[in-house]
């Protein structure tokens, strides 16, 4: 395969993804908008500018609060799991940091979790759930009370529950929140339990919500990845509600009726919402799929976004309990585990319009990774596959070339019979090519078919969680960035120039010039690429040159090979 025309003819294909990204942003159409009242709290016990992250919940009576005196705030409960490093705040019970103990910050702080949750400064990532109700009910603005400030799950046991209480003041109303965490898991389930002490019935709702601000675009090699809002519903299995697309939206409905809030609203039986970002994911995933679920997104009056859900009512009757329940997770965007978790959950790995491909290249990488052991080697043999199954293609090409190289002197010879003639010299170029039968494009087909296959296979190390910081050999520690030492990226450079010189020379004395730097030039390029795709990249060429030089020696004895110039 002719590895330059390749990357030339997938520059431009990149070139023109990228501009059609940047279309999409600007005139694609927005999500439809649902604009609803704020819900109203009453008895003024909760600051009015506290209030931002309590959703809108049309239909859903207003509740009155009990005061609540942040001097009385007992501070945060620490969990521990094998997976799992959490803080929840006793202030509404909700998960306010999150660190990822088997998923490092770096292979330099192999010690320090990746923090996917918190609430400081650069990251506000968080997560909200509570009641509403027509009565006196806890919102993730409540004091709880819990039995412990520490917990952890021991090595022996494989379940962890841990309750937090709140009761109205008047005792009518007590609510015990329960997270219940299982070893080896990313999945924590979260219940709460009512019991309605009053002399009246209860009525309520369950509302959870993923708040975060927005970290500005992360790309790599200039395609961005994807962080935001993502919903799954029976009808839409993967809806992205980018921020941008809220703050549109806010913008829009604030020069209609600056009195009313906008959101994207759905109202769906069965799905999800989730926040993505690069490798990771939090999502609230109903208990029950068969409940008819509020989904919304919005802008949060402080500037961050909220994506949450609504539950259906539940009515408690006097000295009866009920029950809510829901399922958050919090952790990698590993396939396997997300598509047992919740139908199209792993859809959040999300390999573009490419998936076709890239669905079964990950699936074959996993595999050979599951025989050898290390993602290295089995990008290479990947690799090996592709090339015995694009064989015919190559030997076609090469055939192609084979021909080229033999009519090469008769097409150069032209140069000097019509030196000023640039019509006569096409029009005598092409009755050669129509003499021996030959298409000049034809050693361009099996780069035209491969250039998805590459696509594809960037999408999928650029996605897959399994590839960061996957090592292969030696001073490769992390196929999901570049190689610190820029060494595959030489070795892809030599190979390009090897291959330029088994290949027919450009007719154009300008554009042999040109494609003699091109080497040099995409090997700057390429040192910028994940190590992973570049050592695919380099055991590609290698193998190109050893098919074409086979096939090159074969078609020479079949009397296509190279004819000098006499």
């Amino acid at each position: 395969m002719d590895n330059t025309r390749f990357i030339l003819i997938t520059s431009l294909v990149l070139i023109l993804f990228l501009l059609y990204q940047e279309w999409q942003k600007d005139y694609s159409p927005l999500p439809q908008a649902n604009t609803t009242q704020t819900t109203e709290i009453s008895g003024g016990a909760i600051p009015t500018d506290r209030l931002q992250d309590i959703p809108q919940t049309p239909g859903t009576e207003s509740s009155s609060q009990e005061p609540i005196n942040l001097q009385q705030h007992m501070g945060l409960v620490s969990v521990k799991t094998d997976t799992l490093d959490l803080k929840i705040d006793l202030q509404g019970a909700i998960i306010v940091q999150a660190g990822l103990r088997k998923y490092p910050v770096s292979l330099e702080e192999k010690e320090r979790p990746l923090v996917l949750l918190d609430r400081t400064t650069t990251l506000i990532h968080l997560i909200q759930d509570g009641l509403l109700g027509s009565a006196i009910t806890p919102t993730h603005e409540n004091l709880y009370t819990a039995p412990a400030a520490d917990f952890s799950l021991d090595e022996n046991e494989e379940i962890l529950e841990i309750p937090f209480r709140w009761a109205a003041p008047d005792n009518s109303l007590v609510v015990t929140k329960v997270f219940r965490f299982t070893k080896n898991s990313h999945l924590v389930e979260i219940s709460y339990e009512i019991e309605n002490q009053g002399t009246s019935p209860w009525t309520g709702k369950y509302y959870g919500q993923i708040k975060r601000n927005d970290p500005g675009k992360t790309s790599r090699l200039g395609i961005s990845t994807y962080t935001g809002a993502v919903f799954s519903s029976p009808e839409n299995r993967y809806e992205k509600i980018g921020f941008d697309d809220l703050l549109e939206m806010k913008e829009e409905q604030q020069e209609q009726n600056a009195q009313q809030s906008a959101q994207w609203e759905q109202t769906t039986a069965g799905g999800w919402v989730a926040m993505l970002q690069h490798y990771f994911l939090t999502a609230l995933i109903p208990a029950n799929p068969d409940d008819v679920v509020n989904y919304y997104a919005k802008v949060l009056k402080d500037g961050n976004y909220a994506a949450g859900m609504i539950s259906p009512a539940l009515t408690i009757a006097p000295g009866q309990k009920g029950k809510f329940e829901n399922r958050l997770y919090i952790g990698p965007k590993d396939q396997e585990v997300l598509n047992n978790i919740a139908e199209g959950l792993n859809l959040t790995v999300d390999y573009g319009w490419l998936w076709v491909l890239a669905k079964p290249l990950f699936i074959g990488l996993r595999f050979l990774h599951d025989l050898t052991g290390n993602w290295g080697w089995a990008i290479i043999l990947v690799t090996v596959i592709l090339k015995v199954a694009f064989f015919p293609l190559s030997a076609a090409g090469y055939r192609s070339m084979a021909k080229m190289r033999k009519v090469q002197p008769r097409i150069l010879a032209l140069n000097e019979r019509y030196p000023n003639n640039s019509t006569q010299k096409q029009q005598a170029m092409m009755q050669i090519y129509k003499e021996e039968k030959l298409n000049p494009m034809g050693g361009c087909l099996p780069n035209l078919v491969q250039i998805p296959v590459f696509l594809a296979l960037y999408w999928v190390l650029l996605e897959s969680v399994e590839m960061r910081q996957a090592p292969f050999i030696f001073w490769l520690t992390d196929l999901s960035t570049k190689d610190p030492y820029y060494i595959l990226p030489l070795i892809m450079g030599v190979t390009m120039f090897i291959q330029q010189k088994l290949n027919p020379p450009p007719v154009d004395p300008v554009q042999a010039k040109v494609m003699s730097f091109l080497p040099v030039i995409f090997t700057v390029f390429f040192a910028a690429f994940p190590s992973g795709l570049v050592l695919y990249w380099v055991a590609n060429s290698v193998l190109s040159i050893a098919q074409q030089w086979q096939i090159t020696r074969a078609l020479e004895r079949a009397g296509l090979g190279h004819t000098k110039k006499t």
